[in-house]
Protein backbone atom coordinates (compact mmCIF):
# COMPACT_ATOMS: atom_id res chain seq x y z
CA UNK A 1 0.00 0.00 0.00
CA UNK A 2 1.38 3.62 -0.73
CA UNK A 3 1.55 6.46 1.72
CA UNK A 4 -1.62 8.34 0.23
CA UNK A 5 -4.29 4.87 0.38
CA UNK A 6 -2.88 4.30 4.04
CA UNK A 7 -4.20 7.71 5.11
CA UNK A 8 -7.33 6.99 2.77
CA UNK A 9 -7.77 4.16 4.83
CA UNK A 10 -6.67 5.64 8.34
CA UNK A 11 -9.58 8.82 7.31
CA UNK A 12 -12.51 6.26 6.94
CA UNK A 13 -11.75 3.70 10.13
CA UNK A 14 -11.59 7.04 12.34
CA UNK A 15 -14.38 9.15 11.08
CA UNK A 16 -16.95 9.54 13.39
CA UNK A 17 -18.86 11.42 15.20
CA UNK A 18 -18.23 9.60 18.90
CA UNK A 19 -15.79 12.20 19.89
CA UNK A 20 -18.06 14.79 19.59
CA UNK A 21 -20.63 13.38 21.41
CA UNK A 22 -18.79 12.75 24.25
CA UNK A 23 -17.68 15.92 24.60
CA UNK A 24 -21.22 17.50 24.18
CA UNK A 25 -22.35 15.30 27.19
CA UNK A 26 -19.47 15.76 29.02
CA UNK A 27 -19.20 19.21 29.07
CA UNK A 28 -22.17 21.46 27.10
CA UNK A 29 -24.81 19.13 28.88
CA UNK A 30 -23.70 20.24 32.30
CA UNK A 31 -23.31 23.69 31.73
CA UNK A 32 -26.90 24.08 30.36
CA UNK A 33 -27.97 22.02 33.40
CA UNK A 34 -25.83 24.58 35.68
CA UNK A 35 -27.55 27.83 33.79
CA UNK A 36 -30.76 26.30 33.96
CA UNK A 37 -30.73 25.88 37.73
CA UNK A 38 -29.09 28.89 38.20
CA UNK A 39 -32.42 30.86 36.35
CA UNK A 40 -34.59 28.87 38.59
CA UNK A 41 -33.19 29.89 41.59
CA UNK A 42 -32.99 33.38 40.57
CA UNK A 43 -36.73 33.89 39.79
CA UNK A 44 -37.55 31.60 43.26
CA UNK A 45 -35.23 34.57 45.08
CA UNK A 46 -37.73 37.17 43.78
CA UNK A 47 -40.69 34.83 45.41
CA UNK A 48 -42.43 33.96 41.81
CA UNK A 49 -43.18 30.20 43.33
CA UNK A 50 -45.43 29.32 40.69
CA UNK A 51 -43.45 30.44 37.60
CA UNK A 52 -40.65 28.24 39.48
CA UNK A 53 -43.14 25.24 39.53
CA UNK A 54 -44.19 25.51 35.71
CA UNK A 55 -40.76 26.50 34.09
CA UNK A 56 -39.53 23.05 36.16
CA UNK A 57 -41.95 20.67 35.01
CA UNK A 58 -41.05 21.56 31.32
CA UNK A 59 -37.55 21.13 32.40
CA UNK A 60 -38.42 17.97 33.49
CA UNK A 61 -40.19 17.51 30.24
CA UNK A 62 -36.99 18.58 28.38
CA UNK A 63 -34.71 16.48 30.87
CA UNK A 64 -36.78 13.35 29.98
CA UNK A 65 -36.74 13.79 26.50
CA UNK A 66 -32.57 14.53 26.16
CA UNK A 67 -31.88 11.44 28.62
CA UNK A 68 -33.87 9.46 25.75
CA UNK A 69 -32.20 11.26 23.24
CA UNK A 70 -28.73 10.45 24.51
CA UNK A 71 -29.44 7.39 25.91
CA UNK A 72 -30.39 5.74 22.25
CA UNK A 73 -32.98 3.95 23.75
CA UNK A 74 -35.26 5.79 21.68
CA UNK A 75 -37.34 2.62 19.84
CA UNK A 76 -37.39 0.14 23.17
CA UNK A 77 -38.40 3.30 25.28
CA UNK A 78 -41.30 4.10 22.14
CA UNK A 79 -42.31 0.38 22.37
CA UNK A 80 -42.88 0.55 26.24
CA UNK A 81 -45.36 3.76 25.57
CA UNK A 82 -47.19 2.21 22.93
CA UNK A 83 -48.02 -0.62 25.19
CA UNK A 84 -48.98 1.35 27.89
CA UNK A 85 -51.39 2.08 25.96
CA UNK A 86 -52.45 -0.30 23.24
CA UNK A 87 -51.46 -3.74 25.46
Amino acid sequence: MTGPEVLAQYAQESLSTTGLQGWIQNNIVPLVLLAIAIILLWIGGRGDNAGVARRSVGLLIGLVALGIAVSGNGPQIGNFLASLLVG
